[in-house]
């Protein structure tokens, strides 16, 4: 009998925080980034989730001489802050990456909403981020990751064109219906792009639920998990789980015993012997997809709506989003790389995220991931940030366009100054090679100066 397949993915992200950027320093001070903020929380996080949990990682894999597997995507800003800030971090990786048993998979290098907004844009940092793989691990990632799990039919259209065969998405439950998320689905426009759908009830029991103690099945063990897994996949074929990486150590310290839960639960399920690890991509090769998955409207894993609400979900967000988007057609006759790196920077989606207004459920979520106290605040820094932003691009625009006007005059000047000199060349050849009378050249030179 064939085992049935557990698929653990972990995003790794850091956003590239705005320094607080006031009225008065639109058009004078173009530095938008919060560096010290930025290095802080990533020294603080390298230490507290990415190391020690990379290390336990590989252990794992170790000890288990290969049968534990897991799969990462790494956004591209928070490669360049690991870069900057934790250098050791991106080693830790490449071990992960050296051992067989771990599996990149490509995102918008920028973690943005790039797919809600422009295909050439989102084609562009798909494209970067997939060679940022290749540069830093040595990997051609075959699997897709949207920017927090957001996903539609036409957006599965975009990624099977740019080369990939799975996508990750979010098991919502308004689009499964009676469906389960634990079996692979295709692409109802693209037969060949298969989809994997979180489960979302028991990927949460880890990353939101683990250290509540007024959750009633806390404490969580490997055994107790184990057998929920097992309950929900005896009619399916595969049980993803889907989270934050910072889950480990950061939303769940190190006190819950979120890292002794890790280390005991993959040996638990392997000493069971009912199940085993797969990557994403040997999780497409396994098995078969069982049906269609029709998304027509834009899905993601945020919120209890499972839709893209916490990012665009008011006037704030909109404005903000319509207005960075709008610059795109001169900032790509102007191409200039220091205006595409900030543009990509306030591309990602968390700039919007902090924006949300939603004071309900996901209230709590929303402001526990948010550094500013209001998401007024959030939008008028955003805002400040973004008009100088704009200056600066019309700025360059106009340069470019005076320069452009510029070479115009002088390329007609010197297209007129050519057709002049063409036009006193030519006598002087005539009167060489015909080689005239005297007098015959004396009226022909009396006949030009008229």
């Amino acid at each position: 009998m064939m085992k049935k397949s557990i698929c653990l993915y972990f995003q790794v992200h850091q956003p590239t925080r705005l320094r607080l950027y006031r009225f008065f320093d639109i058009g004078k001070d173009s530095h938008y980034y919060d560096d010290f903020a930025n290095r802080t929380i990533m020294r603080r996080v390298a230490q507290k989730c990415y190391l020690p949990m990379n290390a336990l990682l590989l252990d794992i894999i170790k000890r288990h001489k290969g049968e534990f597997k897991v799969a990462f995507s790494i956004s591209g800003s928070a490669l360049e802050q690991f870069d900057r800030y934790a250098p050791e971090v991106i080693d830790s990786f490449r071990k992960l990456a050296d051992t067989g048993s771990v599996e990149f998979l490509c995102e918008t290098y920028y973690h943005s909403l790039a797919s809600l907004a422009s295909p050439a844009e989102f084609k562009h940092q798909v494209l970067k981020h997939r060679d940022a793989m290749k540069q830093y691990f040595g990997v051609m990632p075959k699997v897709f990751r949207n920017t927090e799990l957001i996903y539609s039919n036409e957006i599965g259209g975009e990624v099977y064109d740019l080369g990939f065969k799975a996508m990750l998405t979010e098991g919502a439950k308004h689009i499964l219906g009676w469906k389960s998320p634990d079996f692979i689905y295709y692409d109802p426009a693209q037969p060949k792009l298969n989809i994997l759908l979180r489960n979302y009830s028991l990927s949460d029991d880890i990353a939101f639920r683990f250290s509540d103690k007024t959750w009633p099945d806390w404490p969580l063990t490997g055994e107790k998990y184990l057998s929920w897994i097992k309950s929900a996949v005896s009619k399916g074929d595969i049980v993803n789980l889907f989270m934050d990486y910072e889950t480990f150590g950061e939303h769940q310290n190190a006190a819950s015993g979120i890292f002794d839960f890790m280390r005991y639960f993959p040996e638990v399920v392997l000493k069971d012997g009912l199940m085993e690890f797969v990557t994403p991509s040997q999780a497409v090769r396994k098995l078969k997809p069982v049906d269609l998955l029709d998304v027509p409207q834009t899905i993601s894993w945020a919120d209890e709506e499972r839709d893209v609400t916490a990012w665009l979900g008011n006037e704030l967000q909109q404005d903000a989003f319509s207005k960075l988007y709008g610059l795109m057609e001169k900032l790509s006759i102007i191409n200039d790389p220091v205006l595409w790196s900030d543009f990509g920077h306030l591309q990602e989606s968390d700039h919007f995220y902090y924006m949300c207004t939603k004071f309900f459920s996901d209230g709590e979520v929303h402001k526990y991931f948010n550094p500013y106290d209001t998401p007024y605040e959030a939008f008028i820094n955003y805002m400040n940030v973004l008009s100088d932003f704009i200056i600066r691009t019309d700025a360059a625009y106009s340069d470019l366009d005076a320069k452009f006007v510029s070479d115009k005059k002088d390329a007609a000047k010197a297209t007129s100054s050519g057709r002049v000199a063409e036009k006193k060349k030519k006598p002087a050849v005539k009167k060489s090679t015909v080689r005239p009378v005297k007098t015959t050249a004396s009226k022909a030179v009396k006949t030009k100066k008229k």
